[in-house]
């Protein structure tokens, strides 16, 4: 049986003007008037598990950037680059950059990876210790800190008021890495001016590893050069299961990864981080192994897929939480 409906214009213009009458009423009453616009609101921690060890990612803060080609893409045309952006649904123009420094709890020592961009930080970065607080950690609870690499915005939070931001704990960086910007000139840039500030101080305190070596149990550092010269990821290794933390060996979800050849401003090495981006990802993809990428959308944990010549990012969803 078919039932026809018919709606005349005058109903229809009836309905609508009761719609609009209601409506004004309502408004008219001031009980529903419209509440103050709050701004994005994105929570500050997020938790997983890998085999017994939980992992946390904290959200240091995230800032919107303009002109993305300046970072991205540099190697390529502006058509192209648009193109690819169109199809993965992002605007060309701009881009959200992330910064999610990582704990984990291995039931023996809770270790921190990169320490976000500190006190010195501008307005919506540096907030890496209240995210650590979120997660019902305090700063003097950490045992081991391990630095990636000595970009501002992974040695900004070693320091506070001039102390050690985490009173109690040892550190640990790669050797390479160390030596290649401690022999510079302390005021040589940005970079070693931080270092000389942040770093140095703490290195009594530090031990400095290799390719192969561990920071701490189930813990296994990764020599991934390129974007620094000893840039290091890590492989999480417990109860069967594995999570890489690859820092900042791919810094876009879709420029990074659809295009890992895509030269990248902040990459040292633009040749060796292409390789490097490849290698890594292509081991995520064939061996399905999930990854904490530190700009990364947050909360910063997803997979790898291969996709033609490249790959794409898949966000995890609750694998890591069964």
């Amino acid at each position: 049986m078919t039932i026809k409906v018919e709606l005349t214009r005058r109903a229809a213009l009836l309905g609508a003007g009761g719609a609009i009458a209601g409506a004004s009423l309502v408004g008219a009453t001031g009980a529903n008037a419209a509440a103050e616009k709050k701004g994005a609101l994105s929570a500050p921690v997020a938790r997983y598990s890998v085999g017994e060890f939980e992992v946390n990612t904290l959200l240091d803060g995230a800032v919107n950037v303009k002109e993305p080609q300046k970072t991205f893409g540099m190697n390529v045309d502006a058509d192209t680059f648009a193109s690819i952006s169109t199809d993965n649904f992002i605007p060309s123009d701009a881009f959200r950059a992330y910064f999610t420094p990582t704990v984990v709890n291995t039931g023996n020592e809770l270790v921190l990876f990169d320490t976000g961009v500190g006190e010195g930080g501008r307005p919506a970065r540096g907030n890496m210790r209240a995210a650590l607080q979120s997660a019902g950690y305090s700063p003097e609870q950490v045992d081991v800190v391990v630095i990636t690499h000595m970009h501002p915005d992974h040695i900004g939070g070693l320091m506070e008021g001039g102390t050690p931001a985490f009173s109690n704990a040892r550190y640990v960086t790669g050797q390479k890495e160390y030596d290649f910007w401690a022999a510079m000139d302390p005021e040589a840039n940005g970079v070693t001016k931080l270092m000389a500030r942040n770093v140095k101080p703490l290195a009594e305190k530090m031990t400095f590893l290799g390719d192969g070596d561990s920071p701490a149990s189930g813990i296994t550092a990764i020599a991934a050069p390129g974007h620094t010269p000893g840039h290091m990821v890590y492989m999480l290794e417990n109860g069967g299961h594995q999570l890489v933390l690859a820092a900042d060996t791919a810094n876009h979800y879709v420029w990074s990864l659809a295009h890992p050849e895509w030269e990248v401003r902040f990459d040292m090495d633009k040749e060796a981080a292409a390789d490097t981006r490849k290698s890594l990802l292509g081991m995520l993809a064939s061996e399905k192994v999930p990854f904490v990428g530190y700009h990364m959308p947050f909360p910063s944990v997803g997979y790898v897929a291969n996709a033609g010549s490249g790959y794409r990012y898949v966000p995890a969803s609750y694998q890591l939480h069964l």
